[in-house]
């Protein structure tokens, strides 16, 4: 196998390039936007263990210079009781802590590096088929033009076309029951810590807030709602509506996630979240999806990029010591597991934060019992990608 097509510019697809290069495989990326994402408001953490995957093909210096360390995560009551804290750490590793960063950045900064190594990404160039003659793929795109390939790899999202070409039965995304809405405030809560992820369960909704190396905090607010919106419904809703919604749902907290939303520079948009629980199959012949195309996970995961960066690194390092059909099994017995049990891990925390009684009975009962265990989340970070052991012949 010596050339591969990657649909999808995101996380996934820059880093599955970098990594198919360095197994020897050529990549080019196809992404359908016209131009890089602008910054709508969104920032996220990139956990240890996509740190290490980013380590072990050589891009992690690239990210970690467009973010900063985020140590602990510290949860909080709408009075401001803390509740506990959480490492981000992992002690499998000794790896200290993760990451945070605005979405934007981490795009520039992944596609930066893939071109800095030659790999060629394409933007305006939207799928609309494939065809597959069993010993390689051709992709067809919008613009006419088409790409022979010894593989396809579907990097391209949550609302994932080569999804629906490798499983066109797989039910839609599913919604998770809250809104989101985040932004850049201008003001610093008292106390506030530089690197220290504060979330709030609030009296009627959740939210969380960063202060960050230069000035200000970072912050994302979680409205709770049931019903799935129109996607014209969210994108109507104005900035006065945004404040006065946020206003209304945290004003009486003793938190400051009110004084955050009214210090953030206009204007405020949300999005709706979707997450993937399963996909009966991850590839077709020689086409196969990694990351959100597969198993896309609620932000409340915190594991979303993260995922998707460690399947673009084992992937590439099956293709480079298998057959393409064993490698895409082995590719698929290695992730399903560990990628499905996150996704559902993140559902249950978004679900907890809606309605308000689920949410109190998950502060005040559960969040503590957790918090108090040696390590909750060891099982999510503790996962090294060992880039230099061969990959043995999946079974059966």
């Amino acid at each position: 196998m010596t050339r591969a097509i990657v649909v999808g510019g995101g996380v996934a697809g820059p880093v599955a390039a970098m990594a198919l290069q360095k197994a020897g495989i050529t990549a080019t990326v196809h992404e359908a936007r016209a131009a890089p994402d602008g910054d709508v408001g969104a920032w996220l953490g990139v956990q240890v263990n996509g740190l290490d995957a980013l380590r072990a093909v050589d891009a992690e210096d690239a990210v970690r210079a467009v973010g900063f360390p985020t140590p602990v995560i510290e949860f909080r009551t709408h009075t401001g009781r803390v509740l506990g804290t959480l490492s981000t750490g992992s002690p499998a590793s000794g790896r200290t802590t993760g990451l945070s960063l605005r979405r934007s950045d981490l795009y520039r900064a992944l596609h930066g590096e893939a071109r800095r190594r030659g790999i060629e990404v394409r933007h305006g160039s939207r799928l609309t088929g494939v065809s597959d003659t069993g010993d390689g793929v051709t992709a067809v795109f919008a613009d006419g033009r088409t790409e022979t390939a010894d593989l396809l790899v579907g990097a391209d999202g949550v609302r994932s076309t080569v999804r629906a070409l490798v499983d066109p039965d797989c039910p839609p995304p599913r919604f998770v029951p809250v809104l989101n809405t985040a932004g850049y405030s201008e003001h610093t809560p008292a106390g506030a810590e530089v690197g220290r992820l504060t979330m709030v369960f609030g009296r009627r909704a959740f939210a969380g807030y960063l202060a960050v190396p230069t000035g200000g905090t970072w912050w994302f607010a979680n409205p709770p709602l049931a019903r799935e919106p129109s996607a014209e419904e969210v994108a109507g809703t104005s900035d006065g509506q945004w404040r006065a919604r946020l206003a209304d749902l945290y004003g009486a907290d003793r938190s400051p996630v009110a004084a955050l939303v009214e210090a953030t520079p206009g204007p405020l948009r949300g999005w709706t979240t979707h997450d993937v629980p399963t996909v009966r199959r991850w590839s077709r012949g020689r086409t196969v999806l990694i990351g959100d195309a597969a198993h896309a996970t609620s932000p409340a995961a915190g594991q979303g990029s993260s995922l998707a960066i460690e399947d673009a690194v084992v992937l590439a390092r099956c293709l480079r010591d298998l057959p393409p059909a064993q490698a895409l099994r082995a590719f698929e017995d290695l992730r399903r597991a560990r990628a499905e049990r996150v996704v559902a891990q993140g559902f249950r925390t978004s679900s907890a934060k809606s309605p308000p009684a689920v949410g109190r009975l998950v502060r005040d009962l559960v969040m503590p019992l957790v918090l108090r265990r040696r390590d909750p989340q060891a099982w999510v970070r503790d996962h090294s990608v060992d880039w230099g052991t061969p990959v043995p012949l999946p079974a059966g």
